[in-house]
């Protein structure tokens, strides 16, 4: 373990806080690192392991298809890639896929086709996107001037132009930030790196209404809280709310790398040859596997479990709350994104946690993120909640 933990730390830019584990292997909900040490995973690396770790489906379709075709330039057809966009616009609102391979790059993509939408539909003057407090859209240039969180901005300034920001869940101030330069608004139906913010019930449906009073495009993130993760395949079919656009990645593939960008026809009509490509965007393994993690999401088990053990996992925590109100502020959550605010920092309960074999996370310093995989089990929870409570009671 020395030697790979100083190996990365002479060779790797110091861009991540690591721990001092090194991983070597998971299954399920778990992980074990090079002493043989096991952890439960309620972090899933960051919302992506869905389906948990090496799913036997999506190594299954992985494997094969690294022994057919590993790569091949996007001027050619390939199975996977028609295979996934099948099954994303079949259970989607969406007419068009674009592939891609991170939720940065889907977002980027998503922001160029707002633009290039409303260019040609005559709207020069139109090119400012709306996002809200608190979101997290990615750290390209783009991306980064989309999220509006000032500690991601600093040292990067200035900021592309073309962004508003305003507050999530306030109808009031969203239509105050609609000009004429307005073409688009981009959202997380539920904001994850934010803090786990959930909308209020009316608040996404007053939100499309404003775009289509406005002819603006309506922009989903569902980076994090899509595949599955709050219990539908897709966050915003909770609010019964469609959007023009949506982007996914994280779970897409079940650990490899991908990401998507989905739109109705008529918007995705912009997008023609030589205006936007991605050399590895919609690589056949990643989209073989992808198509195995829709495949059994769509079977309804997994879906199933995460609303169950979501319901079971938020009730525990209330109870949690009720016996540590000095420490506890708010549970919220949907499905299993989950997030325990605090009244302190929580990063030194995260490093308790991992020494006693439950990873977790804090986001935005005092909430506490859990985003275990789909299939987490009730036992698995309450070892979870038993570890929370044995450094509770000592606080």
């Amino acid at each position: 373990m020395k030697n790979t933990v100083a190996i990365t730390d002479q060779n790797i830019f110091q861009t991540y806080s690591r721990y001092p584990v090194v991983l070597v292997k998971g299954k399920g909900s778990k992980l074990w690192d090079a002493q043989g040490n096991e952890y439960l995973d309620f972090l899933s690396g960051i919302a992506v392991c869905n389906l948990g770790h090496c799913h036997p489906a999506v190594v299954r379709a992985a494997q094969a298809q690294l022994g057919r075709l590993i790569h091949v330039s996007n001027f050619f057809y390939t199975e996977p890639q028609a295979a996934l966009s099948e099954l994303l616009t079949r259970h989607s609102f969406a007419d068009r896929v674009f592939f891609c391979n991170s939720g940065a790059e889907a977002n980027e993509s998503a922001l160029k086709l707002a633009r290039k939408y409303s260019q040609d539909r005559g709207h020069n003057k139109r090119f400012e996107v709306i996002t809200m407090h608190d979101s997290f859209h990615g750290r390209t240039f783009a991306t980064l001037s989309a999220t509006a969180q000032k500690k991601f901005h600093k040292g990067f300034e200035p900021l592309l132009p073309g962004f508003r920001y305003v507050p999530f869940n306030d109808i009031a101030a969203l239509k105050r930030a609609v000009t004429p330069h307005t073409c688009a608004v981009l959202l997380e139906p539920i904001q994850g790196e934010g803090g786990v913010n959930l909308p209020d019930a009316s608040y996404l449906k007053k939100v499309r209404q404003l775009c289509d009073e406005h002819g603006l495009l309506l922009i989903f993130d569902e980076v994090q809280v899509g595949m599955g993760r709050t219990g539908k395949l897709f966050a915003h079919e909770h609010y019964r709310v469609k959007p023009d656009i949506m982007t996914l990645a994280k779970a897409l593939a079940g650990g490899l790398p991908a990401g998507a960008m989905l739109a109705r026809k008529h918007i995705a009509e912009s997008f023609t040859p030589g205006t936007h490509a991605s050399t590895f965007g919609g690589n056949p393994v990643a989209m073989a596997a992808g198509a195995a993690v829709m495949k059994t999401l769509l079977q309804g088990d997994v879906l199933n479990n995460c609303r169950m053990m979501g319901s079971y996992f938020m009730n525990r925590l209330m109870v949690l709350k009720k016996r540590y109100p000095a420490i506890i502020k708010e549970v919220r959550g949907k499905g299993l994104i989950i997030g325990m605010e605090l009244n302190r920092e929580g990063k030194e309960i995260v490093r308790q946690c991992l020494r006693q074999g439950i990873i977790i996370n804090c986001t935005m310093d005092k909430i506490l993120r859990f985003v275990p995989p789909l299939i987490i089990s009730r036992r698995e929870i309450d070892r979870c909640l038993s570890v929370l409570e044995s450094i509770f009671v000592k606080l």
